[in-house]
């Protein structure tokens, strides 16, 4: 205990100071930035709407040219042995029509809840057949995408070492094996994300060909309520910094998910407009993205879009026409 207690102790002291030298520093303004966008088709139609066209006008209006897609198992494998990509297939063939790339995130644990998502056949199967059965929809995944060059990295999990969701205790080996099989199959990089905040990001930044971190300022706790993040920018600067002592300077740091839609106890689709309207607001929704920029990474993807569509259809343009300027710089 004493020394598990001492070294807590170095590792404050080593960001306490990297954040104080850092944060003299400021992120080049002038700098170029990407942004790109998390697109989901399950959330989507959770807000009861339309995820085709939802879609379009993100690729048409928005003009994202960066994606990250999501291929959840229970839809790549509706039934057990039976694969359907046609959904997939078509948000591939829409962003390849006008020149957009694609992250294309693959495993049990992927972006919007519960997190985990699992077929039903496979929910009462034993979990070292489950598990095989899990490395089988990867394979056959990749295989299918592998020949695709829209697609220009893997996601392997979400945010594998965060404790968050309805699943099941991180088997570290079995995220291993489905590292491995995917590099096995393909030579694109493979991207492994964390948490920006409630992570450390040492074992996911070693696996990772690429990192990704996730981002949020305004979350929600059972004990203290809506609330932000009390760090500085500079926080993000000064922990990719000490993480790349151990990973080595090279490997490629990105902003995954960046907040911009609100975080509550219920889902945005179990809440009335005006709550979700509370809990994070045009100027706080603005903040977001100045902080961001603030922080020096110079990709970003940003996490949100299906519900700023639901709000412009709902009277609240302000929030969709803000991403159109920034995408547009």
């Amino acid at each position: 205990m004493k020394k598990f207690l001492i070294t807590i102790l170095v590792i404050f002291l080593l960001i306490s100071g990297f954040l104080i030298y850092f944060g003299r520093e400021t992120a080049d303004p002038n700098r170029k930035i990407e942004w790109g966008v998390t697109y989901s088709a399950y959330f989507v139609k959770k807000l009861g709407l339309d995820w085709q066209k939802v879609y379009l006008e993100i690729l048409d209006d928005l003009k994202f040219k960066k994606f990250r897609l999501i291929a959840y198992w229970p839809e790549i494998e509706p039934q057990e042995n039976v694969y359907d990509f046609s959904d997939l297939d078509w948000q591939i063939n829409q962003a390849a029509s006008r020149s957009a790339k694609i992250i294309l995130a693959i495993g049990r644990k992927l972006p919007r809840w519960p997190e985990c998502h699992e077929p039903s056949w496979a929910q009462n199967q034993k979990l070292k057949i489950k598990n095989q059965k899990l490395l089988e929809y990867i394979e056959k995944t990749v295989n299918y995408y592998k020949n695709n060059s829209v697609i220009i990295a893997w996601e392997v999990e979400n945010e594998p070492f965060l404790e968050f969701g309805e699943c099941p205790v991180l088997d570290v080996k079995l995220l291993d094996e489905e590292i491995a099989l995917v590099r096995r199959l393909d030579n694109r990089p493979v991207i492994i994300t964390d948490s920006g905040e409630l992570s450390m990001w040492i074992r996911a930044a070693k696996r990772a060909d690429i990192f990704g971190t996730t981002l949020y300022r305004w979350v929600w706790h059972k004990w203290l309520g809506t609330y932000q993040y009390p760090i500085p920018p500079a926080f993000f600067r000064a922990k990719e910094r000490i993480v790349r002592l151990f990973v080595g300077q090279q490997k490629p740091f990105i902003v995954i998910e960046l907040q911009a839609e609100p975080w509550h106890k219920k889902q945005i689709y179990e809440r009335p407009l005006e709550e979700q309207l509370e809990s994070l607001n045009f100027t706080e929704f603005k903040g977001i993205i100045d902080y961001a920029k603030k922080t020096g990474f110079s990709e970003y993807y940003l996490w949100g879009a299906e519900w700023w569509y639901y709000l412009k259809q709902n009277g609240h343009p302000e929030y969709w026409n803000y991403v159109k300027t920034i995408v547009a710089k």
